[in-house]
């Protein structure tokens, strides 16, 4: 128990600074449209969020794309960035839970999963190639 003294959980700007560090070694290819995400690490989902979702636990969400697919992307969408929410108590849990992967990876993961929406992957489509869950 002694060793544990004196230790904290990553703050939000270290989970934040975990993904950067994905973005950074995404192929060239991708880095580009990557860069044009927005990234916002938070403890927890907002409520009203959780709510659209009819998520109860919010422990369940681990991240979030919010925009539009750039295959689904026209002149005429609203002009906000699209954005990709880390929520940093669900990872730290799940992390917790999984106890067989390093924190930076499954940070990596979730951002890259989010990504593939940003890319107009469907959760089926990532989950045909993705076999991380197993």
């Amino acid at each position: 128990m002694q060793q544990w003294k004196g230790r904290e959980a990553p703050s939000l700007a270290e989970i934040e600074a975990m993904a950067e560090a994905a973005r950074a070694a995404l192929p060239e290819a991708f880095r580009g449209p990557a860069a044009a995400v927005v990234l916002r690490v938070e403890d927890f989902a907002a409520e009203a969020v959780l709510d659209e979702m009819q998520i109860e636990d919010p422990f369940e969400l681990t991240g979030l794309y919010e925009g539009v697919p750039l295959t689904e992307k026209s002149v005429f969408d609203p002009s906000g960035p699209d954005v990709i929410w880390l929520f940093r108590r669900p990872i730290l849990d799940e992390w917790v839970g999984r106890g067989d992967v390093a924190l930076d990876a499954l940070v990596a993961h979730v951002f890259v999963h989010e990504l593939a929406h940003h890319f107009g992957w469907s959760d089926d489509d990532i989950a045909r190639i993705d076999r991380w869950w197993e």
